[in-house]
């Protein structure tokens, strides 16, 4: 299978070459070729495990890869995981209501599905080619580790990672900054997430640095990480009583449009998912999307829910290029005026299977108080927007996005306490090692430069 870009002006290629380059030259994002359809293949899949149904997906896409040699990249991703045999549990709350826990990778967040897989692929094609790889993203908080985690100490591999300074958790930092590996760079910008993310599109747009240095990029713009997160979607309908499966809603938090566009990818694949809602801070760019078919960014506010602290988000590229009827050519005349005046109206948005809802900080708090007193369960900040306006005629299934140990501070004012994690409780005695950069492409480029492999 080969994968085209977006925007239509790049060469196809292979699910590896894809991987290895991240971003498409034209400044687009890679899809396939064509979706294969998957609905003959749901009752066969039935009763794998999460490993195996990865593989079978996986294998649709990654072809260009040896099935053997992807079944170990699968089984090593996942042999991490501290929930071994459900990998991303399906918890019943109560009738029609379910979460699907995403945090028991390593870094305890749902980012680690894509990211751990995205590190041994990384790993796997510096030793087929004998070259190093440079990796370069932008976070606002639960990303950067998992990227980090990912490729932690794995030869001919240099991380970076750029990150909004004091707008990410303490906890989350220290993920990032106290590793210890010299493959890992934590570089703190000043400004918003937003920031970091123009700064990273600049440096990839610069296409004779990129080559120098073998970058490729980890952001939520990974083909890798939108179709790890698509089997995760595809197991919890799976494991969903028969007589629910047509009826269902998945709610996610959302703030960057990639982990709901991976849903949305697998019910245009064949599997009949009802709907989605994307649940947003007050950062509601996605929320006002969905509610007035008009795309415009605004000020980035703090939350208590910073990972989806974002008013760019960058996979809904990758929604309008089926929007649009899949013309490429539409895809660069709508980016091009987002990219000058910052708005666009959608008429087609109208049409869609999404939903939205909005939850502000004082919101957030009440969510977590509420949903710990009825279900005696706690849930973090980003998953506790799930639970605002839940529809009373579906069968709702939030995703979980981060383990609460991670925002003690939240959950603390909603309930008088906090749970806590051993791996999180080791980092408070590390020391912090990071970099103050200014949000300059030059300057971050000048750092890299001296430090990549």
């Amino acid at each position: 299978m080969n994968f085209i870009s977006t925007r239509g002006q790049s060469e196809p290629l292979s699910f590896s070459q894809a991987v290895a380059i991240g971003l498409a030259p034209d400044g687009g994002l890679f899809l396939p070729e064509k979706l294969p359809d998957i609905s003959g293949q749901l009752a066969n899949w039935e009763k794998l495990g999460y490993a195996d149904l990865c593989f079978e997906f996986l294998r649709l896409f990654a072809t260009d890869i040896e099935p053997a040699v992807l079944r170990g990249i699968i089984q090593k991703t996942y042999g991490g995981f501290s929930h071994p045999e459900a990998i991303a549990p399906l918890k019943k709350l109560e009738d029609r209501l379910y979460v699907l826990e995403l945090f028991h990778g390593p870094t305890l967040a749902f980012k680690d599905f894509g990211l751990q897989l995205l590190g041994n692929l990384y790993e796997h094609q510096c030793a087929q080619s004998g070259q190093g790889i440079t990796v370069l993203g932008a976070t606002s908080g639960d990303t950067g580790a998992a990227a980090i985690h990912g490729l932690l100490g794995k030869p001919k591999t240099a991380i970076f990672i750029l990150y909004p300074e004091g707008r990410v958790s303490p906890l989350q930092e220290r993920q990032m900054t106290c590793t210890g590996a010299e493959n890992v760079f934590a570089l703190a910008m000043d400004g918003s997430f937003d920031d970091a993310q123009r700064v990273l599109k600049e440096i990839f747009g610069d296409h004779a640095f990129s080559q120098q240095h073998r970058l490729s990029a980890v952001n939520s713009i990974s083909l890798a990480r939108v179709l790890a997160q698509c089997v995760y979607y595809l197991s919890a309908w799976l494991r969903l009583p028969a007589a629910e499966r047509v009826n269902v809603e998945f709610v996610v938090p959302t703030g960057n449009f990639g982990n709901v566009l991976s849903g949305w990818l697998v019910s245009r694949m064949g599997v009949p998912i009802r709907g989605f809602k994307v649940a947003t801070n007050q950062n509601d760019l996605l929320h006002r999307l969905f509610t007035t078919a008009e795309y415009r960014s605004s000020e980035v506010h703090a939350s208590l829910a910073p990972s989806m602290d974002i008013q760019v988000a960058s996979n809904f590229e990758r929604f309008l290029y089926y929007a649009l009827d899949e013309n490429p050519a539409r895809i660069r005349t709508v980016m091009a005026e987002l990219q000058a005046m910052g708005a666009y109206r959608f008429d087609m948005l109208n049409k869609s299977t999404f939903s939205s809802s909005r939850a502000t900080d004082e919101e957030i708090t009440g969510l977590i108080r509420k949903v710990h007193e009825r279900y005696r369960y706690i849930v973090d900040p980003h998953t506790a927007c799930a639970f605002k306006e839940l529809s009373p005629a579906r069968i709702s299934v939030v995703l979980a996005t981060a383990n609460p140990a991670k925002f003690p501070d939240a959950i603390r004012a909603a309930i008088g306490g906090a749970p806590t994690h051993p791996t999180l409780e080791a980092l408070k005695s590390r020391t912090i090692v990071k970099h103050r950069l200014p949000a300059d492409a030059g300057a971050i480029k000048a750092f890299i430069g001296k430090r990549a492999v």
